[in-house]
């Protein structure tokens, strides 16, 4: 268990050394792939996407890649396709970009929902189908999928169905003044990510996931979070509340959560600190709700207020 705290926090140090001032974001973006899950990165640009995602793969030692999408992007690019080899004989696979440990697929939303259940599919099943062979994903595997929050103009919006496939939703966020200030220092006359070395290797992470699932959780927390869904589904803000997807990545993340923290059970903090990034994407408001300008953040907020506290 220590020894598993011990990796991961060297993990989230060695990322901070290009991600500065974004410790939060770096280890809820651990946690995720300690859970076998995926995020999704809501964010401006300019902020750090791109080097989070190269700098996690890095810290591993891990493939990466990543792909930008446009509308003129075919679900072939994503999941590969198998070309006739006229020397062999023979039609042979080849991979698409999904083949990877770590996969960047920038501005998710500018391409076509064809291409984008491409993707989310791959993400849910861990393997890629094509021509009716099955090819299995390289472990581990995580997708750091972005958005731009502020332009809409030619983009497809994910749908709920396809957001629920997401661990996560984070958002990096523009740094401090004290903070920027580092930066500028730090990238003064080189660039910190071109001396980044691996701290951990893909079989540390693989085995602190299977470690993840025995970390145990007591009712009273498992209660706690059943009532915080069941409460989303009976809100009047909300048209559509979680599903047993979400309260079972919560409940995941709570148990990744505690391991990080040397614990091997879960307590109620944890709930609190891991419910808006885990749940919030997955709730869909109702129209009259966004006129009065309330979030999916505020509402769930509300309810975690609302809700009783189990005692440690």
């Amino acid at each position: 268990m220590y020894k598993s705290a011990e990796i991961i926090s060297k993990l989230v140090d060695n990322i901070e050394k290009v991600m500065v001032g974004k410790r939060r974001v770096v280890e809820f973006m651990v946690i995720s792939l300690l859970c076998e899950g995926h995020v999704l990165i809501e964010d401006v640009p300019g902020v750090g996407k791109t080097t989070l995602a190269a700098s996690l793969a890095r810290s591993l030692d891990l493939d990466y890649k990543r792909i930008q999408f446009t509308p003129d992007i075919l679900p072939a690019d994503i999941t590969g396709l198998t070309i006739f080899d006229q020397k062999a004989g023979e039609f042979r696979y080849h991979p698409g970009v999904v083949m990877t440990n770590i996969l960047l697929a920038d501005e998710i939303n500018r391409t076509s929902p064809k291409t984008q259940s491409s993707l989310l599919e791959v993400m849910e099943e861990k393997q890629v189908t094509v021509d009716g062979q099955t090819h299995k994903l390289p472990k581990p595997f995580m997708v750091l999928a972005t958005q731009n929050p502020v332009e809409y103009v030619g983009t497809f919006p994910l749908p709920e169905a396809q957001l629920d496939r997401f661990f996560m939703k984070i958002q990096i966020g523009y740094p401090t003044f004290e903070e920027e200030m580092e930066i500028l220092n730090r990238f003064r006359d080189k660039n910190p990510f071109d001396y980044l070395n691996p701290v951990a290797s893909a079989e540390d992470i693989i085995d602190i996931q299977q470690k993840v699932k025995h970390v145990h959780v007591d009712e009273s927390v498992n209660r706690y979070i059943i009532s915080i869904v069941r409460a989303t589904r009976n809100n009047g803000d909300i048209a559509l509340g979680i599903s047993p997807r979400g309260s079972l990545a919560l409940f995941h993340a709570c148990q990744a959560w505690a391991l990080y923290q040397g614990r091997d059970y879960v307590i109620p903090d944890d709930v609190k600190l891991l419910a808006l990034p885990v749940l919030s994407h997955r709730i869909i408001l109702k129209p009259e709700a966004g006129l009065r300008d309330i979030s999916s953040y505020d509402v769930l907020r509300e309810i975690m207020d609302s809700i009783h506290v189990p005692i440690r």
